[in-house]
């Protein structure tokens, strides 16, 4: 059973509850769940629920069906988002771990934290402490090799994670560690996880090679009874009858705890196949499967590897699957996690910027009401805690990122289906001052929504915004009786017809929006049918627009700091035979690649036309550099609408 507190409850009341619950038979732990203060009480006690619930300073009474009641989605429905440093593990963003298996030198934990950060991982794994299964196998280097292992991940600004062993080493290991592993083989080492618990730190709980599920929840169950907030789950294969690899990964188990229970769950795809060239796609079908992120091995020369090498990937293989994985985030309605990079001197920093100064508190805008499409791609770029800001158009986001309102606008620009959104590409003309700083992909799944107990045979009005028509057209042509109203956003067509509220008694609703999912679950509608657009493949182009500072615009920290490797242009040519073609010669001569052209007509000039480009930035330093300035030089209205980092695959 569960009680949840009143935020506002004095310590009276709290220790009354206490007396109440304990003189009537149970044991009680309090604990932190959350933003909420919880009780748990568990034994053979006997009480009215009603009454519990009458008790001053409690909010609502739990009754769950489950043993590991603190761990269970009957007790906290909304998923937990973990926070390691800079790092969130959970929500929206897919979180990469990476590193040896084993820490065994200095140098060999600064190259691949070095090689792993440069591809994308977010945290620093490896073990100083190795339990074995051969008394003479290495059993790594012990407090030096954590020593190690923290110099890594602070040079390179990436927390870490370590494999803890005993009660004992865990008080030690404390203050040189941000996150303690508990390996497959403690998992039911319950000493360790009430002391581990204790210490308050993050805990990644892999699961045991004979564990069930419940097995595997009860042991996060000890953890979080024991002290600590943030527990993250981590598959990594069980024991079967197959031999062919190290363990069977059990990939069913992802969809399965993610229903069960609120913390995050990640996948070890190294030690769950134990074959270097199966690592990639068991990492990619766990993506697949909904996994918040993944835990992977990865050795510079893994043939020299003094622990699990065959299973290791080369740093390559790792940047590869990196790729492969952000190109894959947008089908799972996920984005893979960027942190920034440290001010260290041994490469290229995040920029200081506005988002730096003004850190969380800056708002970011978007067009529409909660449940926007606009505001599911903002919780991509930004995550779940971003401040947000609700404006009523396109043309409010960049004058509220003008204005200084917001620190960054998310604005959509193109459609896969319907084409691009030209007022705004018209409004970066508008404010020049304002630059693209990103950019990301967001997969459209159109409802028909309606207040309960509407039917596609009583609906005589849809409502959305033109693209949401556009890209549903299929659908609507079925039913040609519809009549359609046109809204500034689809968000806010569900809004209006929950504003409207219900039909008189004896009518069905009459009016739909097509809409997200999200709209409908933050307004209380019912969905009368799901993906309705003509086409599945059906994404969104978002980019991230903020307030330039001098020549370019400031990179948000959320969207960490990786090269530039897109560029979005906007010029003129001169009224001459083969402009065009000199402006697109200068690109091909430089091997630049274009990867959109497309004319809008110049207004107040009929007949002119300005050239929207985006372009990809080749690695070789300088080149983008010379062709712009080669561009400049033979275009009209030259301008950059800003280098950033667009997610590979698109």
């Amino acid at each position: 059973m569960i009680l949840v507190l009143s935020k506002s409850i004095s310590p009276h009341d709290r220790e009354m509850i206490r007396i109440y619950l304990h003189d009537r038979g149970f044991a009680i732990r309090e604990q932190q769940l959350g933003n909420e203060v919880i009780i748990g009480a568990t034994g053979k006690g006997v009480v009215d629920l009603r009454e519990l619930g009458l008790l001053p300073g409690v909010e609502r009474v739990a009754a769950t069906a489950k043993p590991y009641e603190l761990v269970s989605r009957e007790t906290k429905p909304e998923d937990t988002i973990v926070t390691v440093g800079p790092v969130k593990i959970g929500g929206a963003r897919i979180s990469v771990i990476a590193g040896p298996c084993a820490v065994e030198s200095k140098a060999q934990i600064m190259e691949t934290a070095a090689r792993v950060r440069e591809s994308g991982a977010v945290m620093l794994r490896g073990g100083a402490y190795k339990p074995r299964t051969s008394p003479y196998a290495f059993q790594g280097l012990g407090m030096e090799g954590l020593e190690y292992m923290k110099a890594a991940g602070e040079t390179y600004g990436m927390p870490i994670v370590t494999e803890v062993v005993s009660p004992e080493l865990a008080v030690h290991m404390k203050d040189l560690t941000d996150m303690f592993q508990i390996g497959a083989r403690n998992m039911q080492n319950f000493e360790l996880l009430k002391k581990v618990g204790a210490l308050g730190k993050p805990v990644l709980l892999k699961r045991g090679p004979s564990a069930t599920i419940e097995e595997w929840l009860l042991s996060a169950e000890y953890l979080l009874a024991s002290g600590t907030r943030d527990v993250v789950l981590c598959e990594r294969g069980i024991r079967t009858f197959e031999t062919y690899t190290r363990n069977t990964l059990d990939i069913s188990a992802i969809p399965v705890v993610k229903s069960l229970a609120h913390l995050p769950v990640i996948v070890d795809p190294s030690h769950a196949v134990g074959i270097r060239a199966k690592v990639s796609p068991v990492a990619l079908a766990a993506i697949a499967a909904g996994a918040d992120g993944l835990t992977v091995e990865v050795h510079p020369h893994p043939d020299e590897a003094l622990s699990d090498g065959p299973q290791s990937l080369y740093p390559e293989q790792f940047e590869r699957l990196l790729r492969d994985i952000e190109a894959m985030a947008p089908v799972v309605g996920k984005e893979l996690l960027r942190i920034p990079r440290p001010q260290t001197g041994l490469g290229e920093a995040v920029q200081p910027s506005v988002f730096v100064q003004q850190g969380a508190a800056g708002k970011v805008a978007f067009s529409g009401e909660s449940g926007a499409y606009a505001e599911q791609a903002l919780i991509r770029a930004f995550g779940e805690e971003a401040s947000r800001l609700s404006v009523s158009s396109f043309s409010a986001v960049f004058d509220a990122v003008l204005d200084g309102s917001a620190v960054a606008g998310v604005v959509p620009v193109e459609n896969s289906l319907a084409g691009s959104i030209h007022e705004n590409y018209d409004l970066f003309l508008r404010y020049p001052d304002i630059g693209i700083v990103g950019e990301l992909k967001l997969r459209i799944v159109h409802c028909l929504i309606a207040q309960a107990g509407a039917t596609l045979e009583s609906i005589r009005t849809v409502r959305s915004h033109p693209q949401g028509f556009a890209q549903c057209r299929e659908f609507l042509l079925q039913h040609p009786s519809w009549q359609m109203e046109t809204y500034a956003n689809t968000a806010t067509a569900v809004a209006s017809i929950a504003r409207e509220g219900v039909a008189p008694q004896g009518t069905l609703p009459r009016v739909a929006a097509i809409a997200g999912e999200a709209a409908a679950k933050e307004f209380g509608l019912h969905i009368l049918k799901s993906g309705i657009e003509t086409n599945p493949l059906n994404y969104t182009r978002f980019v991230i627009i903020a307030r330039k500072i001098g020549d370019t615009a400031p990179v948000p920290p959320s969207l960490g700091s990786d090269k530039p490797n897109k560029a979005s242009l906007v010029f003129s040519v001169s009224d001459t035979p083969g402009a065009l073609f000199t402006c697109l010669q200068i690109v091909s001569e430089k091997d630049i690649n274009i990867s959109k052209l497309e004319s809008r007509p110049i207004q107040g000039k009929p007949w002119r036309y300005l050239f929207y480009v985006d372009v990809n930035i080749p690695k070789t330093p300088g080149v983008f550099e010379a062709a712009m300035e080669a561009l400049r030089s033979q275009t009209k209205d030259f301008r950059v609408l800003g280098s950033y980092h667009a997610p590979q695959g698109g």
